[in-house]
């Protein structure tokens, strides 16, 4: 990782994941070209200009006990609190590791993009907004959400809400809350028909095409982009079928 900003915060890389996912348990440490897909995610956000650190921050739950050990293999932080309560598990972790800037991502991405993070984290370094993301509107693919805020707004939001649904997903109170925190939205320039398609792992047919994809690109290029799969998609749309009828969970 090299360091680019010249100013004195630490920006971490936060990933939130455990074993015991819903709909597809595992699905972090499922293998793709002898690799597990959180390793993949890892060497992903290696490759941002801006991240100073990586931190799993995942679950005091026995079955997570693998993903710290595959952090300490990979050199990369851990941090293991609250299954539940999420959003208290990042902000200790944010704290043990000194964060400034948080740059929230999720164990089911394993195709998230360091060039669309890297855009991010310059529109929040501009110091315009409280909360920058691609996720407020969906002109992305579902698996390349990123989200960028300090960890003081998170310090804040933990001493405004005691929902559980806020403390379930992070950043759900800040982008909820407008007139208490400025927002930006960061919108692709991908046509409209890519906007839905599922990039991200939360079942069996999804890690399909995620594997379907690694197998086909990582070989020749393993810093392939966001751009690398589109192309893939408009040679072989017949990928897009394998988990088109999936839908994404809805937070509320």
């Amino acid at each position: 990782m090299s360091r680019v900003h010249e100013d004195s915060m630490n920006i971490v890389a936060m990933i939130e994941a455990r074993m015991t996912s819903s709909r597809l348990p595992g699905k972090i440490l499922r293998p793709i070209l002898g690799r597990s897909t959180l390793e993949l995610l890892i060497e992903r956000l290696s490759r941002s200009k801006y991240i100073d650190t990586i931190v799993v921050a995942t679950t005091v739950n026995i079955t997570d006990d693998v993903v710290e050990e595959l952090t300490k293999k990979l050199g990369v932080g851990c941090y293991r609190g609250s299954e539940e309560d999420v959003l208290d598990r990042v902000l200790k972790a944010a704290r043990a590791y000194a964060a400034d800037v948080i740059v929230e991502i999720t164990g089911d991405c394993p195709l998230i993009d360091p060039a669309v993070i890297d855009q991010l984290i310059e529109i929040y370094l501009g110091g315009q907004y409280d909360y920058v993301s691609n996720t407020l509107r969906q002109t992305y693919p579902n698996g390349l959400d990123t989200q960028v805020f300090s960890r003081k707004t998170l310090e804040e939001v933990v001493n405004l809400t005691q929902d559980p649904v806020d403390h379930e997903h992070v950043s759900l109170y800040i982008y909820e809350h407008p007139d208490r925190f400025t927002l930006f939205n960061l919108d692709s320039n991908l046509p409209e028909k890519y906007w839905g398609l599922r990039l991200t792992v939360d079942t069996i047919e999804d890690f399909e095409v995620i594997s379907s994809i690694y197998e086909e690109l990582y070989p020749e290029n393993p810093s392939f982009s966001l751009g690398d799969v589109i192309g893939l998609i408009k040679r072989r749309p017949e990928l897009m079928e394998i988990n088109r009828d999936i839908r994404q969970k809805q937070v509320r």
